[in-house]
């Protein structure tokens, strides 16, 4: 059987299951593009679900495998995204997938994104596999996760604790315990609380632009930019926004509405049928370089997921945060801190809150004041920003450390050990 030696320089493995949206995968890229900017000698290959990764820009010695994609239905249970599969045998095909991804590529570091054994435990023979070669695992979390009533149960379910005391080297929370601990409320023992280091937020580097006529053409001007991530949540959000605008002639910048790709077909017609009518209103699906529109625009509206907040905070725009309450608390978790910090303004969706409709003047009023709010910087807050210094000073030491080893190029000939 063919053999062969593990080439020169090291290799960092990311994984994101990306069942929904964009979160967890931009976070990994962006992890990625870091580490190999600042370690030349290193490869980051990012394993991911998500059906749009295509659509990114991945800088020299990042690239990624794609396995079959899956979604989330209503009542929680998961369904094959594009194969006439059912989801048993979708999810042996991504484990499959991964394990010999992860068995070639051999990574001295794994970065596992949020699920500690992946969708539905499809990432627990490769941890496995990786951790009896002395692969550095890390789980990487956002600084909030959910509710902990929310919480407790679902990590039960899942073994999340036991996996991260079995498997994990180390757990990386991209924030800061002062602002939140993400597994608050949990029953957790001192030997995973022990693993636990809090990195700071993960800052966003503007990435090159491209041609100006690919530019909406709101872009010229003063405007607004209102963006919803990947959008398959955001329909309250674009809806409230529009309606403000249709109801009132005294806002004070044109708004560029970014719906996300992820958002209902019928809903973003819908969507670019209203904007169309208004002359200081304009609608884009998706944008690749979101974080230029972003940095151009004098104010930002948006939900408040993790990277959206990072890049709000990045890049020192006022804004006005209207989190998602359901199915997850998560953002408003985050948008009740960061306004209690003074980072941003927060208003919560009424409908979502089963408050009552949502007021054109209630969102008027607050994109009104929104051109006087405070910039997240006069909030001063130390190390807010340092993750990807704390990413690469925890990472650096394991990047290059084992001896080349030889093995199969289809997989390894050592003889399985018993199970961890």
């Amino acid at each position: 059987m063919r053999l062969f030696s593990r080439k020169s320089g090291s290799r960092i493995l990311l994984y994101s299951h990306d069942t929904f949206g964009l979160g967890h995968l931009r976070r990994c890229r962006a992890i990625a593009h870091d580490l190999v900017e600042r370690n030349p000698d290193l490869s980051a290959l990012i394993l991911t679900g998500s059906p749009i990764i295509g659509a990114f820009d991945f800088r020299s010695r990042v690239d990624f495998v794609r396995v079959p994609g899956v979604i989330k239905l209503r009542n929680g249970d998961y369904t094959s995204l594009n194969l006439h599969l059912n989801i048993d045998e979708t999810v042996r095909i991504r484990e499959s997938i991964i394990k010999h991804t992860a068995d070639i590529f051999d990574p001295d570091i794994v970065i596992v994104d949020k699920e500690p054994l992946g969708l539905r435990g499809e990432m627990e023979p490769t941890l496995k596999m990786l951790k009896r070669r002395g692969t550095r695992i890390v789980l990487g979390l956002r600084d909030v996760l959910d509710e902990p009533q929310l919480l407790a149960p679902e990590w039960s379910r899942k073994g999340a604790v036991s996996a991260i005391d079995r498997l994990y080297d180390e757990v990386w929370v991209y924030g800061l315990q002062e602002i939140y601990n993400p597994l608050e409320g949990l029953d957790v023992p001192k030997r995973v609380t022990d693993k636990i280091v809090y990195t700071g937020y993960l800052p966003r580097r503007l990435p090159q632009p491209i041609p100006p006529k690919h530019w909406p053409e709101v872009t010229s001007e003063d405007y607004l930019l209102v963006t919803t991530g990947g959008g398959g949540d955001g329909e309250g959000l674009i809806d409230w926004v529009l309606t403000a605008y249709e109801n009132r002639n005294d806002l004070p910048l044109p708004a560029l509405l970014v719906l996300g790709p992820f958002m209902a077909a019928e809903k973003q017609v819908e969507f670019q049928e209203r904007a169309e009518q208004l002359p200081n209103v304009d609608a884009i699906v998706f944008h690749a370089q979101v974080e230029h529109l972003m940095d151009q625009a004098k104010a930002i509206v948006a939900m408040g997921g993790y990277n959206t907040f990072c890049e709000l905070l990045t890049l020192n725009k006022p804004a006005l945060v209207v989190p998602r309450t359901v199915p997850r608390r998560e953002q408003f978790l985050r948008a009740r801190k960061a306004e209690e910090l003074g980072l941003i303004r927060m208003l919560v969706d009424p409908m979502e809150a089963k408050e009552g409709p949502r007021d054109p003047d209630t969102m008027a009023d607050a994109l009104l004041t929104l051109m006087d709010q405070p910039r997240p910087s006069d909030a001063f807050i130390p190390k807010l920003l340092g993750g990807f210094d704390r990413v690469n000073d925890l990472a650096t030491p394991w990047l290059n450390r084992r001896q080349k080893r030889r093995f199969s190029l289809f997989g390894s000939n050592r003889p399985d050990k018993a199970a961890l």
